[in-house]
């Protein structure tokens, strides 16, 4: 059968000889592929550059939907996608010039956000006046009668699934 070659971009493998390498990565696939790709890692302040230099799509801003999806030469991107784009570089410099100055900024800890949480918590319990009461369990609309169901799909009986004296589980 002879090597394959696989190629990571595209999610698919062909015989591997020069000719079909080269003319697979040099294919309109695997060149938007590979794109679309490294456009994951680009910069906020780059992407935000780009998005606000093009027009906005008017296909996409009337529908929803444009035919070109990723190849649309045009903007896909709302008011506030852009917005949100432009305080996420805000941010980003922000950072970068706390860095720059020496500021030791002090990692997360996952024990300061469980804190936090806990807080949170405790404070929106405090705000509820009313107290909270189980919600009955319903099954989802369209779900055939109870009887059909699979015991696996039914609802627990109230207090629980009755336990056989002597079970030992492991």
């Amino acid at each position: 059968m002879g090597k394959r070659y696989f190629c990571d971009y595209c999610d698919r493998s062909f015989q591997d000889n020069l000719h079909n390498r080269k003319k697979h990565l040099n294919g309109v696939q695997h060149l938007r592929a590979k794109r679309a790709w490294y456009d994951l890692f680009r910069d906020a302040a780059a992407i935000l550059q780009e998005e606000q230099s093009k027009k906005p799509c008017r296909k996409f801003l009337q529908t929803g939907q444009c035919d070109f999806g990723s190849n649309c030469r045009f903007s896909h991107m709302t008011e506030q996608d852009l917005e949100k784009l432009s305080a996420q570089v805000q941010g980003e410099q922000r950072l970068r010039e706390l860095r720059q100055e020496g500021a030791e900024i002090p990692p997360g800890t996952i024990e300061n956000w469980l804190e936090k949480r806990a807080k949170r918590l405790s404070v929106a319990q405090s705000n509820s006046a009313l107290p909270e009461k189980p919600t009955p369990f319903q099954y989802p609309p369209g779900w055939p009668p109870l009887q059909e169901l699979p015991p696996s799909l039914r609802a627990p009986p109230p207090g629980g699934w009755p336990v056989p004296p002597g079970l030992q589980w492991g």
